[in-house]
């Protein structure tokens, strides 16, 4: 079955397969980007890489209304517990949750994370299985050598979203690398843009990738649509 990977803004995005709406990273009011409202957004589940604010941004919000299954690192699911949300799974880094559409792995990145409410913890990216189709969401990392072993460790990885922006995470030369490094089908960047400190030139990094590795670069706007 085709995943749809809906770009949302910065690096919040939803990915559909039949009766499964992913959400990663909703950070909706107050981003810029943002294509749509907080309260239009119905996941069935929400994972969340890291706490930050321009990633944790609306979570409590939307879980609470609509009641979906989130996925956060074990300390930042407690926080959300004691607000209130009560269907949390709460991994490490190397756990899966299994779901009957598929499977979300938390493996490591290279940044740093408090929460709004102050809750420290490392960030994560989401290895994300969905109805087969394997999405590699890296949240927010610096490029290091690991993510070798994260590519190598299970199914090729179909579709990449690479922060490209730079500042708070890697630039778009530093990306070209990590897209060697995981080999990806289909690469779209995300975190660049959305504020003067981190825009870029994605037309440069998609010319960089295709000209130095295999994988295709899709560029979306805030609220495109790509079908995996």
């Amino acid at each position: 079955m085709a995943v749809d990977i809906h770009f949302l803004g910065h690096a919040a995005v939803e990915l559909k397969a039949g009766d499964t709406t992913v959400l990663v990273d909703p950070f909706i009011t107050g981003n810029p980007q943002a294509a749509v409202e907080a309260s239009e957004l119905e996941p069935t589940h929400i994972f969340l890489t890291h706490g930050h604010q321009d990633h944790y941004g609306d979570i409590v919000e939307i879980a609470k209304r609509t009641g979906a299954t989130v996925v956060a690192l074990t300390e930042i699911a407690g926080e959300l517990g004691e607000q209130g949300i009560e269907n949390v799974f709460n991994p490490n880094f190397g756990g899966t949750v299994t779901f009957d559409w598929g499977w979300v792995k938390m493996v490591p990145a290279w940044h740093t994370s408090t929460t709004p409410n102050g809750t420290v913890t490392p960030p994560a990216g989401l290895l994300i299985n969905i109805d087969g189709t394997l999405v590699y969401h890296l949240g927010d990392t610096a490029l290091f050598s690991d993510l070798q072993l994260i590519a190598r460790r299970g199914d090729k990885i179909d579709v990449a979203l690479v922060p490209i922006g730079g500042h708070f995470t890697m630039d778009r030369y530093d990306a070209v690398t990590a897209v060697e490094f995981i080999n990806p089908g289909t690469v779209i960047p995300v975190h660049y843009d959305t504020m003067p400190v981190i825009e870029t030139d994605a037309e440069a990094f998609k010319a960089d990738v295709e000209s130095q590795t295999s994988a295709q670069v899709v560029i979306l706007a805030p609220g495109e649509t790509h079908s995996a």
